[in-house]
């Protein structure tokens, strides 16, 4: 099945329904049906192909969300052309990678690139279009032909590009339809950025795969989009767990409010810690659910909608994903030991762009190697252990940050946490802690805590505050960095 398949439905019989809501701020709320988007797109990417760009080549777009985003992207869908999204966030050094990696035909901004490269303006292609012929392009796609060079978040080293197609994204969005029970009675509330396959895999696929109706906010900012809860009355949210940190600052009733028209909140991109799903429940009346996926897979495992969303987990395999948990000697692990994680299903990408080893590397007998470490329960439920490249040995012991993090961001005082490992002459490796307050932390008293509930060789062997944890735009923290925060 081809993404212009997976749409047709919501182009053509909800052609005059409403399909997009856009508020620059929630007093000023534009509207466009689903006739709308498939003409401008349309319109669109005959531009593009006036313009000399043809099936296979690559487009980049540099945009923050707008509803400009959905046009390109469809149009790119409609031509053959590989849509490259670029993280607004990313500096000249990261973007002049992507640029040399893909090489595209040209840049769609609506700022100023930050890396001498032809770019094209967003808003002036968007009013050439309008003058264009509204006629589809004669293209024919299936499931393998390429959709989009999605570019990794790159926190361990160099970000390589991800080929996903057609029927990666499309079955990656009919998973979800079935396993989240999203149809076209909902309202969805975007926040998420485009540029990453959270909000383009996940939010604009499911939206447009089954016609519902969708307010895209431009980025989430508490305030405005507690503002937008309340006036669009949204039944669907996916998000972060920064974001929902963030909410759980709302006065009491606020939070009450929100959640009286919701049907599901959804959480990913990031661990989500235990008490942040506890807090969220008792104020909202709703048990986030959350999921795992990577840019290379898209969604690989979720929390039920009908039964246990296990505080911690990640749950089970989506259907059609074949999951397994390997040992550093290639063999399978039992239960509750811990193991690498490998998936294979129709969501799992094709290929690295002009990559042939690290696509070879990446693949064992069809597996995707994640690099994540995790655990399975005896009745099939998944809890990430943390990055395989995070894991600390030290002393021979190993030791998963993630465990450390849950119990540091449990203490009062700690908002956030974060915990890599350090050179040590005798231990080889000994974990620290970064640690961003909610009120003054007592170091010496936090240390006697840590003492009490971890074992020994766990204990951080310092603990530094700061003003804030280095994150990506999705909210992922990036570890890399941390050393060179200091004390």
């Amino acid at each position: 099945m081809s993404l212009i398949d997976l749409f047709r439905a919501s182009f053509t019989e909800r052609r005059d329904a409403t399909a997009l809501e856009w508020a620059e701020s929630n007093s000023t709320v534009q509207s466009w049906t689903f006739g709308d988007l498939d003409l401008r797109s349309n319109q669109l990417a005959r531009l593009l192909r006036q313009r000399g760009l043809r099936q296979g080549d690559r487009l980049a777009a540099y945009l923050s969300n707008r509803v400009e985003f959905i046009d390109l992207y469809l149009a790119c869908v409609k031509s053959g052309v590989l849509f490259v999204p670029i993280n607004v966030l990313y500096k000249e050094r990261e973007v002049a990678h992507i640029i040399r990696d893909a090489e595209p035909k040209t840049v769609v901004t609506d700022s100023e690139l930050p890396h001498p490269f032809p770019a094209w303006r967003c808003d002036e292609l968007s009013r050439e279009s309008r003058h264009s012929s509204a006629e589809p392009l004669d293209s024919a796609f299936d499931s393998d032909s390429p959709a989009a060079l999605v570019y990794t978040s790159g926190t361990t080293g160099t970000s390589k590009g991800a080929v996903l197609t057609h029927g990666n994204f499309a079955s990656n969005a009919r998973n979800l339809l079935s396993a989240w029970h999203i149809t076209q009675a909902d309202r969805l509330l975007l926040s998420l950025p485009l540029f990453h396959v959270h909000g383009l895999g996940n939010g604009l696929h499911c939206w447009l795969a089954t016609a519902c109706r969708m307010r895209l906010q431009p980025r989430f900012e508490t305030s405005k989009t507690a503002e937008a809860f309340i006036d669009f009355r949204p039944t669907l949210f996916f998000g972060v767990p920064t974001m929902y940190v963030r909410l759980l600052e709302l006065p009491e009733n606020l939070a009450h409010e929100i959640g009286k028209s919701m049907r599901l909140f959804v959480s990913g991109s990031a661990p989500l810690p235990g008490h942040v799903l506890e807090a969220f429940h008792q104020r909202f009346g709703h048990t986030i659910l959350e999921r795992y996926g990577m840019t290379e897979t898209m969604m690989n495992l979720s929390n039920p909608y009908l039964g246990e969303r296990r505080p911690g987990s990640v749950g089970v395999p989506l259907p059609n994903v074949s999951v397994k948990l390997l040992g550093q000697d290639g063999a399978p692990v039992a239960n509750q030991e811990t193991g690498e994680l490998y998936v294979r299903g129709p969501n799992v990408f094709r290929e690295y762009w002009r990559n042939s080893e690290a696509t070879e590397q990446a693949f064992i007998e069809g597996y995707f190697r994640t690099g994540d470490l995790a655990t399975r329960s005896p009745d099939g439920y998944y809890t990430l252990l943390g990055r395989r490249c995070d894991l600390i040995i030290s002393g021979g012991f190993n030791i998963y940050p993630r465990e450390i993090e849950d119990f540091l961001t449990e203490q009062p005082e700690v908002a956030e946490a974060a915990v890599i490992g350090v050179p040590d002459r005798l231990r080889g490796e000994v974990p620290v802690a970064y640690l961003v307050a909610r009120s003054a932390i007592d170091l010496a008293e936090l240390e006697q805590r840590c003492r009490e509930a971890l074992a020994s060789f766990k204990v951080p062997r310092a603990f530094h505050v700061v003003e804030k944890l280095p994150r990506n735009a999705l909210g992922k923290i990036q570890k890399h960095l941390l050393q060179q925060m200091g004390s």
